[in-house]
């Protein structure tokens, strides 16, 4: 079983980014650790984050990315395809948000993202 996860986000869809960030940091009372201009991320405990973005990213309809972090994106991908795990989007780099990741779904039908920061502003 692997262990060498970071951290995790629960990545929510928005159609108000601003309104939504003013909401969990000013009444919530959030620590916003990262803007990614698109999408932001805030903290809620040590290594747990929510993250709100304004568009649909990867294909997904329904609103909602679990996204587990680790800097082996490439050793979870081999090794849940071994275990059976479709991949809707294989290992890739993404540029605008300066992350490494792929996706796949859950039986429910979410999706969860396996990803790492690539960007030096990342502080987990």
């Amino acid at each position: 079983m692997r262990t060498d996860l970071d951290s995790q986000i629960v990545f929510f869809y928005t159609r108000d980014l601003e309104a939504t960030s003013r909401f969990y940091e000013d009444v919530i009372g959030l620590e916003m650790v990262l803007d990614q201009g698109g999408c932001r991320i805030f903290r809620t405990t040590g290594s747990s984050f929510l993250g709100f973005c304004g568009s649909v990213d990867a294909g997904s309809s329904d609103g909602v990315v679990l996204t587990l972090v680790t800097e082996d994106v490439d050793g979870w991908f081999e090794e849940l395809s071994a275990r059976g795990g479709v991949f809707e989007k294989e290992p890739a780099s993404n540029r605008d948000y300066h992350i490494y990741h792929c996706f796949l779904r859950d039986p429910n039908g979410y999706v969860i993202e396996i990803q790492r920061f690539e960007d030096p502003r990342w502080k987990n």
